[in-house]
Order: C-alpha cells, then sequence, then structure tokens
C-alpha cells in the first residue's frame, strides 16, 4: 500500500512540475490586439503554443482575422518562451551571437551585421515586421524544446 501512494504521488509530483514548466511567463506581454498586460486565462491556441489577450473582446478580434495580427502574435510566442530563435530570420543563415539585439523587448540575433542594420534601421510596427512576420519567423524560429522531466 505504501508502495502505491508513492508511486501516486510520485506521478502527481512529475505532473504537476510538467504542467508549471509549461506555463508561458506573462511578466511585461502585451495583448496581441491592444496595448495592454496579457492575461493568463484570456488565451488563444495558435501555431504549436498559446497567445494572451487582455479581454474577450481582443480575443475575439483575433479569432476572426488571425493574418491580421501574425507578426505580433509571433512576437509573443517568442516573448513567452513558447518558441525559440534557431537562425537569423531575415538570411535563415546560422546565428552570429554578436549581433544580438533587442527588438520590441526580445533578444534577437542575426547572421551578419548588415542583417542587423537592415533591422536597426527600421521603425515601430516594420521592426517587428522584418522579425516576426511570418516569412521570417518560419527562417528563425521553432518551437521551444519541452523540458523533460527528470527521473528519479
Amino acid at each position: 500500500m505504501k508502495k502505491m501512494i508513492g508511486s501516486i504521488f510520485g506521478v502527481a509530483l512529475v505532473a504537476c512540475a510538467t504542467v508549471w514548466a509549461t506555463e508561458p511567463k506573462l511578466d511585461d506581454v502585451k495583448c496581441v490586439v491592444a496595448s495592454r498586460n496579457a492575461s493568463a486565462d484570456k488565451s488563444a491556441d495558435y501555431k504549436e503554443g498559446k497567445v494572451f489577450f487582455c479581454c474577450n473582446g481582443c480575443k475575439g478580434k483575433f479569432e476572426k482575422a488571425p493574418e491580421k495580427f501574425t507578426a505580433k502574435a509571433n512576437h509573443q510566442l517568442v516573448a513567452t518562451e513558447q518558441y525559440e530563435e534557431t537562425a537569423c530570420p531575415i538570411s535563415g543563415r546560422d546565428l552570429n551571437p554578436e549581433t544580438k539585439t533587442k527588438v520590441a523587448g526580445v533578444e534577437v540575433a542575426f547572421c551578419c551585421n548588415g542583417c542587423k542594420g537592415k533591422v536597426e534601421k527600421a521603425e515601430g510596427k516594420e521592426k517587428i515586421e522584418l522579425v516576426f512576420g511570418e516569412k521570417a519567423f518560419k527562417k528563425g524560429f521553432k518551437p521551444a524544446e519541452a523540458d523533460e522531466p527528470s527521473e528519479g
């Protein structure tokens, strides 16, 4: 009986740890539609993750026309660590760590200073579109690897 209780407790502990580890970090994350703080209880499935909103009204707007919010949604997937950068979003080539810079609060790297300069010259929404637009996102970002629970 003790072994069974111990086994049940162990499984429950791993399940809780797995859920805890997969919860995205929403500190300083803004709604995909409005520029207000995102809420964990207002979300929609997007790609291989979730995007978060400030209210159900914004969630509804996104669900009706997600293509209008692609770059912001992709940006949020990276900001919440659900996706990670794997290649230069401009060229698709290997990353050069010496080219790291922040784009809308998210640290990104490029293959060279030419790609970095192209992004740094851009203004506001154009900068987000260059790095997180659909074409760039497919070149440079992949779903983050889920941490495997350690066996004890």
